[in-house]
């Protein structure tokens, strides 16, 4: 797949941040990303206990899984996982 817009940066000058709070498994970024950054999968005992309650009853509620930028070094910063999260759960951070 190739990014529909022009990307902004290069890989390694951003990384997407998932808000564990927001995330609902859906997997749309998982699909728009045309550089394969994101996977789906359980979440961790540290991740979990950093929870809110709420966070914790959607995360069962949605089958205890969200994404993980498991591979941000090939962020290229398009911003599509950006736009096509129904949560508005990523964002793109800058590396310092």
């Amino acid at each position: 797949m190739t990014p529909e817009k022009e990307c902004t940066f290069g890989p390694g000058e951003v990384i997407p941040v998932v808000d564990r709070e927001r995330c609902e498994n859906k997997g749309t970024c998982e699909a728009v990303c045309p550089y394969g950054v994101f996977t789906l999968r359980a979440l961790g005992a540290e991740d979990k206990g950093n929870l809110s309650w709420k966070g914790r009853l959607k995360l069962w509620a949605h089958g205890g899984s969200q994404a993980y930028a498991t591979f941000a070094e090939r962020c290229h910063g398009c911003g599509l996982c950006v736009t096509a999260c129904p949560e508005k759960a990523i964002t793109l951070q800058r590396i310092s």
